[in-house]
């Protein structure tokens, strides 16, 4: 009931978060499992693939209902995302097999230095400027398969890469955002699977994992972050934002430096 108690937590934390700053879930989601995980005695060798694989299983229910919202404005541009989520889904699987061929400490120092990279971008509001306009559909594809690698090897949805990527191609923001939104979705399926397919039968996986996959970590995440990721874009519109980036982004720097050192 604890354990229980501490992933509702979890997931409210994330949702206000993700709702709070505009960024993906995962990209709070897999540190604190990570350290989750270690105050439970988890493996060392496995719980870091634990915390990518069950993020971004995570990351399949929630992105649901965000690219419903973005549909429902008319904001995703459906052509650009079938180009893109082709290069998804093979880049996703390989990112998957990718992290796999790491070991635990060392995938956890790839993330800790993703964390860091992203922490300065956040901190210093550094923006790719928009200097070209989107590519053709192989130039898409090739993108979707370059953010679907990096996005399942870090366990998030790929906004903090795809976001920029569209940006820097002059699309508008929203638009940017939106079509992010739904390449979330191929990342998270493909990614959750894969992960569960890559650790399955691991002889150091807990009760009530499958694959790479915890369910207790799933059930009290997803069932806390939808609700809560509304009250943290409420909670944007009445606070700083800037000042809460800067102040996130120190988070981001301590998580990741503390990886890294680890």
């Amino acid at each position: 009931m604890t354990t229980l108690l501490l992933y509702l937590v979890l997931g409210a934390a994330a949702g206000t978060l993700a709702g709070l700053f505009g960024i993906g879930g995962g990209l709070i989601i897999v540190p604190v499992l990570i350290l989750t995980f270690e105050s439970q005695g988890m493996a060392p060798e496995i719980l870091t693939h634990l915390a990518v694989g069950t993020s971004l299983a995570t990351i399949v229910v929630t992105s649901v209902s965000s690219v419903k919202a973005h549909h429902a404005k008319g904001a995703v541009r459906w052509d650009w995302f079938s180009a893109i989520a082709i290069g998804i889904v093979v880049g996703s699987a390989i990112g998957v097999k990718t992290a796999g061929a790491l070991s635990g400490p060392v995938l956890q120092k790839v993330i800790g230095v993703f964390a860091i990279v992203i922490a300065v971008q956040m901190g210093l509001g550094l923006k790719p400027k928009a200097s070209r306009t989107i590519p053709a559909r192989p130039g898409l594809i090739g993108a979707g398969g370059v953010i679907g690698w990096a996005s399942a090897i870090f366990g998030i949805g790929g906004g903090s890469l795809t976001v920029p990527f569209l940006s820097w191609c002059n699309a508008q923001m929203q638009t940017a955002v939106a079509t992010s939104a739904a390449v979330g979705l191929p990342i998270a399926v493909v990614g959750a699977l894969v992960n569960i397919q890559e650790g399955w039968g691991n002889s150091l996986l807990p009760e009530w994992a499958t694959g790479y996959v915890y369910w207790p970590a799933f059930l009290g995440i997803v069932s806390m972050s939808v609700i809560f990721a509304r009250f943290g874009a409420k909670l944007a519109h009445s606070l700083p934002s800037d000042t809460l980036k800067r102040i996130f982004a120190v988070l981001l720097l301590v998580v990741g430096t503390r990886f890294l050192l680890s």
